[in-house]
C-alpha cells in the first residue's frame, strides 16, 4: 500500500470515530436538555448538535468551491433538523459522501489539488483540508462533550472511543 493512501485512510477512520462518537453523545441527550446554553454568546445544544451534524456535507461542499448562496442553503437544512435520530442520519449520510470524495482522489489530486472556499483568499490540498476536516469534528464533538457534562450527564472519556 503506497504511503499516501495508508495516511488518507488513517485520517478518514479517525474521522469516522469523531462521527460514530459524536452519534453515541447525540443519543444520550434528552429533549429538555436541547435549549441548555452556557452563555449567552454561545451555541445552544441543539444548535452544536446540528452544527456537528452539517459539518461533513458543509465542509466537503466548501472544499469543493461552492458558492456562499449554496452553502447557506445547506446549512439551512441542517439547522431544520429537530430530533437526535435526524441528525445522526444526516451526519452519517454527510460522512459517506465527504469520505467517498476523498477516496475517488488520486494521490497525486489529494496531495496537490488546491480548492479555496468562498471566504478564503487561497486554496489549500485536499490532504489540507482532510486534516482540517478531523480537527473540526473533534473540536465540535470536546465542545458537546463538556455540555453534556454541564448538564451532568453520565459520560466519560470511553464514550469519546467507542
Amino acid at each position: 500500500m503506497h504511503a499516501v493512501s495508508i495516511l488518507r485512510d488513517e485520517l478518514l477512520t479517525e474521522l469516522e470515530l469523531g462521527i460514530r462518537s459524536m452519534e453515541g453523545l447525540l443519543k444520550k441527550v434528552g429533549e429538555k436538555d436541547w435549549n441548555y446554553r452556557p452563555a449567552e454568546n454561545m451555541r445552544s445544544l441543539k444548535e452544536l448538535a446540528q452544527h456537528i451534524a452539517s459539518i461533513p456535507e458543509v465542509d466537503l461542499n466548501l472544499w469543493q468551491e461552492k458558492d456562499q448562496k449554496a452553502i447557506q442553503d445547506l446549512e439551512a437544512k441542517y439547522e431544520k433538523l429537530e430530533s437526535s435520530e435526524k441528525m445522526i442520519k444526516a451526519m452519517n449520510q454527510g460522512f459517506q459522501l465527504y469520505k467517498n470524495y476523498m477516496l475517488s482522489l488520486s494521490d497525486e489530486d489529494f496531495l496537490t489539488k488546491k480548492t479555496k472556499p468562498f471566504y478564503l483568499e487561497k486554496g489549500e490540498t485536499q490532504a489540507h483540508w482532510l486534516v482540517e476536516e478531523v480537527s473540526h469534528v473533534f473540536h465540535h464533538r470536546g465542545q458537546f462533550f463538556n455540555y453534556l457534562k454541564q448538564l451532568g450527564y453520565d459520560i466519560n472519556m470511553f464514550d469519546l472511543y467507542v
